[in-house]
């Protein structure tokens, strides 16, 4: 049972902190105060996130401390949370965690939204993503290859999210749209395309360091023998699902909406095309995280 909960939990911190650092960057990148649409669902949204984070984040310590204490009786112990904290990198890690996200969560309800807010968001957003890092298997890697192992692993960390939090605020987005809404929608599909092929590159070459290590190319062949290696081949199949209906998103349905806005004609179909495609790629977002919190707990086929 506490197994079950560690994943849960490491599902909801994987989710809070894809959106708190990658929808403040599509902010960011994608707006300027003179023709940014509605974003009034903005802030309790990335206020929900940080909550999500920080206590995700702590209850993830209470339940990771139970399982190696034993039980959860002796976990919420001083003593054995003290140690889980000042003896461990795990533990570290979920405190530094859930202190940026309350930072974030102070900042969120002190500052108003704009450019500083979000930059301050996106900023203890990445401290977030990277802390993932610094959790997972790149941070057990030893030897020569551990700090190489370990950056690429944050680089990977921060690439996920720069996509799928900026999917969310996407989705997020045109769930909420109103029509005057539609050319700056358009204007920042057409512009996150180029940082989500950055973000889509970035995750292929880090993910093949990964594999490189947390697998080695003489496992590549029984790659579907054990249950982490079943879990990635999940994890790419849903990868692989995303990335088509990304690229039906920037080479068809996004253009698609161009043409009726230029021509003036209705853009209610391309829109509500997009939205459904939007919704889907979230739904494979979310069950990738889920997967990849469930390998997150096993051990890797390099390791055994």
């Amino acid at each position: 049972m506490l197994e079950v909960a560690v994943i849960a939990l490491r599902w909801l911190q994987y989710g809070g902190g894809v959106v708190l650092l990658g929808a403040p960057l599509f902010l960011l990148y994608s707006f300027k105060a003179a023709d940014a649409p509605n974003l009034e669902w903005s802030r309790p949204t990335l206020r929900l996130a940080a909550i999500i984070v920080a206590l995700g984040s702590l209850a993830a310590l209470v339940a990771q401390t139970a399982v190696m204490a034993g039980s959860l009786s002796e976990a919420v112990k001083p003593a054995s949370l003290s140690f889980m904290v000042t003896g461990t990198a795990l533990g570290m890690a979920m405190v530094v965690r859930a202190a940026a996200a309350l930072l974030g969560l102070v900042a969120l309800v002190a500052l108003k939204p704009g450019r500083a807010l979000w930059s301050v968001t996106a900023a203890l957003g990445l401290i977030v993503a990277a802390s993932f890092a610094w959790t997972g298997h790149g941070a057990a890697t030893e030897g020569p290859g551990g700090p190489i192992h370990l950056v690429t692993n944050i680089i990977h960390a921060v690439a996920a999210a720069l996509w799928l939090g900026a999917l969310a605020a996407l989705t997020a987005l045109l769930l909420r749209r109103a029509g005057p809404d539609d050319l700056a929608i358009h204007r920042a599909l057409h512009g996150f395309a180029g940082l989500g092929t950055l973000a889509v590159l970035f995750l292929v070459l880090t993910g093949l360091v990964n594999s490189w290590f947390l697998i080695g190319p003489e496992r590549v062949a029984s790659i579907a023998g054990n249950l982490y290696g079943q879990l990635l081949v999940a994890k790419l199949v849903l990868f692989c699902l995303m990335l088509a209906l990304a690229a039906s998103n920037r080479f068809r349905l996004t253009p698609t909406l161009g043409s009726a806005l230029e021509t003036g004609q209705p853009s209610v179909a391309a829109m509500s095309a997009l939205r459904r495609s939007l919704l889907v790629e979230t739904g494979l977002g979310l069950a990738l995280i889920g997967v990849v919190a469930v390998m997150g707990t096993l051990p890797p086929p390099a390791s055994l």
